[in-house]
């Protein structure tokens, strides 16, 4: 079979005033039709960066430095905004972290909704447009769909927005759908509905998805397979059944030990001590050495290497290296 999305060596990088900002550093995955992924991390460990790379979508400042981005056979870091606007929303869709900015308050749901066939599809009539719009609120469990057209951003709920987002994404029946932190402000329970929502649609479209979140509990039920980034590289890929019950990365098992349980007793918590790194220093050891409580002088003196833990399982961390003792 051959792959939806391969993502070869891919660093883009912010360039300011201070210096190189390093947000994406060396990332290598891929991704096939119907697969979903998920990429965790903490907050600036270059998840969101990753997808907007994807998109072509990178802030002022940045670009790719370096790397290839194929979709669906074509390079598509090569091509001009013009030959992306034809890709972007169409093939590859995107859902933002926060639907009340990425909506636009003066525009009806209706009109913005309509915006994206009309950029695809310019040969679908009114009618022809309304009719799709109301049959993908439709599907997305929103009620009134005739009304809700009408209506503007503010006058939905959260979970309505974020409904809406995922409709707009799905108008043109894409081949990709990246969702970057799609429940965050969300109570559980709209959460839950969300992820299943996604997990029908994946299935009905068979539509190949990316899901970024800090929460591993989010992905629990939806991913395949799951990159864990840390200070701009990917420290460990695994399937997710591995990933939860063989994690491998001390950053992996930081991040588990921090995710809540109901069997977890009061303050049982634990967050992992320290910060992230400074994307603007140069790093020539782990990045993770600082935070992590299995720190060795070789991870000081220099950066790891992938080391497979298991089938289709790898990390990024010394003590997976062939001479590292067995018992230790």
């Amino acid at each position: 079979m051959s792959k939806l999305l391969e993502v070869k060596n891919l660093s883009t990088s912010f360039f300011t005033k201070y210096g190189e900002i390093k947000a994406v550093n060396n990332v290598s995955f891929d991704l096939d039709e119907g697969e979903v992924l998920a990429i965790v991390g903490e907050s600036g460990s270059g998840k969101s960066v990753t997808a907007f790379s994807i998109m072509q979508l990178i802030a002022k400042g940045g670009r790719i430095v370096n790397g290839e981005i194929h979709f669906n056979g074509q390079e598509i870091t090569k091509l001009t905004e013009k030959e992306m606007t034809r890709i972007r929303g169409k093939e590859i869709s995107m859902i933002f972290q926060d639907p009340m900015t990425c909506l636009n308050p003066v525009f009806t749901i209706g009109d913005q909704m309509e915006e994206v066939l009309k950029l695809h599809f310019k040969e679908l009539g009114k009618a022809e447009r309304k009719q799709r719009c109301l049959e993908m609120l439709d599907k997305v469990g929103i009620p009134n769909a005739e009304e809700r057209l009408k209506q503007y951003p503010h006058e939905l709920s959260g979970g309505m927005r974020q409904r809406v987002m995922i409709a707009i994404s799905l108008l043109c029946s894409p081949k990709l759908l990246i969702a970057d932190e799609p429940t965050t402000a969300l109570d559980v329970t709209i959460q839950a509905q969300i992820i299943d929502l996604l997990k029908e649609l994946k299935e009905e479209y068979n539509t190949a998805i990316i899901i970024i979140t800090h929460d591993l509990g989010v992905v629990a039920n939806i991913a395949d397979k799951v990159n864990v980034m840390y200070s701009g590289e990917i420290v460990e890929t695994a399937d997710i059944r591995n990933l939860y019950y063989n994690p491998s990365h001390p950053y992996t098992w930081g991040l588990l030990k921090a995710l809540p349980r109901l069997d977890m007793k009061e303050n049982e918590l634990q967050p992992i001590p320290g910060s992230t790194p400074d994307l603007l220093l140069e790093m020539d050891h782990c990045p993770f050495f600082d935070r992590c409580e299995y720190a060795m002088e070789c991870c000081r003196q220099s950066k790891p290497e992938y080391y497979e833990t298991g089938e289709n399982h790898i990390a990024k961390c010394w003590r997976y290296h062939p001479d590292f003792p067995k018992e230790a």
